[in-house]
C-alpha cells in the first residue's frame, strides 16, 4: 500500500492507510508496568513538536505543564527500514510527522515489528528523546490498529487530557482566599446558592470573584435539574450584576469547559457536576 502522508481529519476517518487485514491481527495487549511508571501521555505530533524543554532535564519535555517522558502516538507507519538491531520508521498523524526506532533485542520483538508495514495505522508507545535538536520516539511498543474506532478514540483522549491538564483549578483554597469560606443555604427554587459577600455592600467584587460566583449559580442543583439550565438575565439579576459582567464570566468558564450553552446562546449549564 502507498505511504503518502493523508491530510489531516479528512484522510484520517476516510479509511486511507488502514489495512483490511489489520483485523484479523492479534489485539492490543498490555505492557511492562517498570517502562510506564510515571505514565503514558496521549498526544499528537504536533503537540510534541511544540513541547517545552524541562527545566530540570534538557532531555524530556513538558506538554502542557506535563512531564512527556511517556507518550501514546498513533497514525500511519511510513519509511519502515529493518536492521540487525533495530527497526527505524516514521509516524504521520495527519498534525506532523516524526520518527521512531524500535530497537529488536529478542524473538518477541521481531515478530511484533513484523505484523506491521509501511502504509498501516499503527499505536505506539515509547519514550519522547531529543537528539541534534530533534525530536524522535523510542518505542517499546508498537501494535497495528485491530478496530478504526481506536483513531476516534486516541484523538479524544488527546482532547480530554489536554483540556484536564490546561483547564484553571478553582481550588477550595483560592476560593476561601477571594471571597471568604462560605456555606451554600436553600433558596426559592429548591435549590442551594452561594450567599455573595458583597451584595449587601452593593459593590462588585474583583473579576475572579464575578466568575466563582456565576459558576456557583450554574453548579446549583436547581440549575443542574433544568434542561435549559439558566438564563444570562437571570443569573445577572441575582448576582446584581450588568449582562455584560454576566456574559464575560460565562465566556470565560465556557472556553474552559466548565459550562455549555443549551437551548440557545443565552441558556447556560455547568458541565462540572
Amino acid at each position: 500500500m502507498a505511504s503518502t502522508p493523508y491530510d489531516g481529519g479528512a484522510s484520517l476517518f476516510s479509511g486511507g492507510g488502514f489495512m483490511p487485514s489489520q483485523a484479523t491481527q492479534t489485539p492490543e495487549s498490555g505492557f511492562s508496568k517498570a517502562r510506564t511508571g510515571q505514565g503514558i501521555l496521549p498526544l499528537t505530533v504536533k503537540q510534541i513538536s511544540e513541547a517545552c524543554d524541562s527545566c530540570e532535564d534538557k532531555f524530556n519535555f513538558i506538554v502542557d505543564g506535563v512531564d512527556a517522558t511517556n507518550v501514546k502516538l498513533l497514525g500511519i507507519l511510513m519509511n519502515k527500514n529493518e536492521r540487525v538491531t533495530d527497526v527505524t520508521f516514521t509516524l504521520d498523524d495527519g498534525t506532523g510527522r516524526i520518527n521512531a526506532t524500535r530497537w529488536v533485542n529478542e524473538t518477541s520483538d521481531t515478530n511484533e515489528m513484523a505484523l506491521v508495514q509501511s502504509g498501516m495505522y499503527v499505536t505506539i508507545r515509547g519514550s519522547l528523546k531529543g537528539f541534534q535538536g530533534k525530536r524522535q520516539v523510542v518505542a517499546f511498543s508498537v501494535r497495528p490498529v485491530v478496530d478504526f474506532n481506536e483513531v476516534t478514540l486516541h484523538y479524544l483522549e488527546c482532547l480530554y487530557v489536554h483540556l484536564d491538564n490546561t483547564r484553571t483549578k478553582l481550588s477550595q483554597l483560592q476560593v476561601n482566599a477571594a471571597v471568604g469560606t462560605v456555606t451554600p443555604v436553600p433558596n426559592d427554587l429548591k435549590g442551594y446558592q452561594t450567599p455573595l459577600t458583597n451584595q449587601t455592600s452593593g459593590k462588585v467584587g474583583s473579576e475572579f470573584e464575578i466568575q466563582k460566583m456565576v459558576l456557583d449559580i450554574l453548579m446549583e442543583p436547581a440549575c443542574v435539574a433544568r434542561e435549559q439550565g439558566y438564563h444570562v438575565d437571570e443569573i445577572a439579576r441575582r448576582l446584581g450584576l450588568s449582562r455584560e459582567q454576566t456574559m464575560k464570566a460565562i465566556d470565560y468558564h465556557n472556553d474552559l469547559g466548565h459550562v455549555y450553552s443549551t437551548v440557545d446562546d443565552s441558556h447556560y449549564k455547568s458541565a462540572l457536576n
